[in-house]
């Protein structure tokens, strides 16, 4: 046994240093957004237990509007392409969204959203929401 620690030690002291000796890969970390509010200025509320996270694309023809609903829980979208926009219908205030914004969406109120330009909006949706339930409430 101790022959066998012999030779692997080495081994293992090679490896090591062979790695060490690579040089070091920059890695560029490039902030895209920072919030504590979503964009009708609610503070962001987590669920407090059995919290799961789900991570969805979404793509949107020209032209396209989504059904009137809400979120009961925290939803970031980040747009990959395309030009959102999206509405309030209580206060009909609308806002939009180009490639490379980060949306914060609002918790609780009744919203749409449509493509407002020529091609398709592409998203990537996070949601944080209690395991199991969903984040899309459709108005009746």
């Amino acid at each position: 046994m101790a022959s066998a620690l012999a030779v692997a030690l080495p081994l293992t002291a090679n490896a090591a240093w062979a790695l060490d000796s690579q040089p070091a890969a920059k890695v560029v970390v490039t902030p895209l957004a920072s919030a504590t509010e979503t964009a009708s200025g609610q503070p962001i509320i987590l669920p407090q237990k059995n919290v799961q996270v789900l991570v969805s694309s979404f793509e949107i023809p020209p032209g396209a509007r989504l059904p009137v609903h809400m979120h009961p829980s925290a939803r970031y979208a980040y747009v990959l392409e395309g030009q959102l926009e999206v509405t309030n219908v209580a206060t009909g205030k609308s806002t939009s969204y180009k490639k490379g914004d980060f949306i914060v969406e609002m918790i609780g109120p009744w919203h749409q959203g449509a493509n407002v330009g020529a091609e398709p909006v592409k998203l990537l949706v996070i949601d944080q929401i209690v395991q199991g339930a969903s984040n899309t409430v459709l108005k009746q």
